[in-house]
């Protein structure tokens, strides 16, 4: 019987001065290949670095100047555009993923299965297949005729819907017992007051999900920003990267310092709901 701790590669039962070599070998490889370029990123982001081919994983030179050169570039503006753009568009995402889904997974209307095929049909068109119909429709919106290219609203307003979010919640309230549901009917709760007090609560671990995945999703947008930005004081920082990295009086340390306060907010996003999104990965599986 297989060991509860053993590994999947079976080394757990190596016990000889050999085997024990050949471990030490496999996870340091493992750890570089996997480590080495974060740890890369981190120690050149400190280090002065001028040579794209000297990027080293050990400190030479310490300093905090890129940090300050980035911001003098004008980081410091393209990462609050990234920070508004982020909040504000993973509110809206949140709103209308809970809402879609409270209306998927508890009512009954005519077309159901259709709007949720539908759904499901976004997720396998690339994006850059909506560029030039989403370009259009920004630069006109329907009803309201106003022009959003060139705004962070241009930006904030497509991420309001996303497939993914909207299709978690939808399975996970579809899971909430109708019981629940009917007895708070009984004693005189609307639709609103049951959304609210009962359903929602219960789908804590799904917003962890939606959450971390609709953070990095927002946050690693590219291609939005891209269309939507007019002028520097709309980009966001991805799309600012791409324009430090084509600077040729931009040092790479510079470029890597950028980077790491790229990266930061990701990680941050990550642990601040990473009891939740634990949570809504085991429930996930046990239901699979």
């Amino acid at each position: 019987m297989t060991a509860a701790n053993d590994s999947a590669l079976g080394l757990d039962a190596v016990k000889s001065p050999g085997g024990r070599i050949l471990k030490f070998v496999l996870y340091t490889l493992l750890l570089l290949v996997f480590a080495g370029p974060l740890l890369a990123l981190l120690v050149s982001a400190f280090n002065n670095v001028s040579d794209p081919t000297a990027l080293s994983v050990v400190p030479s030179s310490p300093t905090l100047d890129n940090f300050g050169i980035a911001f003098d570039l004008g980081v410091g503006m393209y990462l609050l555009n990234s920070f508004l753009v982020v909040g504000f568009g993973l509110l809206l995402q949140v709103v209308v993923s809970v809402l879609a889904g409270y209306a998927l997974a508890r009512k009954k209307f005519r077309f159901m299965t259709f709007v949720l095929v539908a759904i499901l049909a976004t997720l396998m068109l690339p994006e850059e297949i909506l560029a030039i119909p989403l370009s259009l429709i920004l630069s006109d919106l329907p009803v309201v005729h106003l022009n959003l290219i060139g705004s962070l609203a241009g930006m904030i307003v497509p991420l309001g819907a996303w497939a993914f979010s909207i299709l978690v919640m939808t399975e996970f309230m579809k899971d909430v017992p109708r019981e629940l549901e009917e007895a708070a009917r009984i004693d005189g709760a609307g639709d609103l007051r049951i959304f609210a007090q009962i359903i929602l609560p219960m789908c804590k671990p799904a917003l962890g999900v939606i959450g971390v995945f609709g953070f990095t999703m927002i946050w690693d947008q590219y291609l939005l920003p891209l269309l939507v930005s007019t002028d520097a004081s709309t980009y966001t920082l991805p799309l600012a990267l791409r324009t430090l990295r084509i600077d040729t009086n931009v040092t790479p340390g510079v470029i890597m310092a950028a980077s790491l306060l790229a990266l930061l907010p990701s990680v941050a996003a990550f642990l601040f709901f990473q009891r939740s999104f634990v949570r809504g990965l085991a429930s996930g599986a046990l239901k699979g």
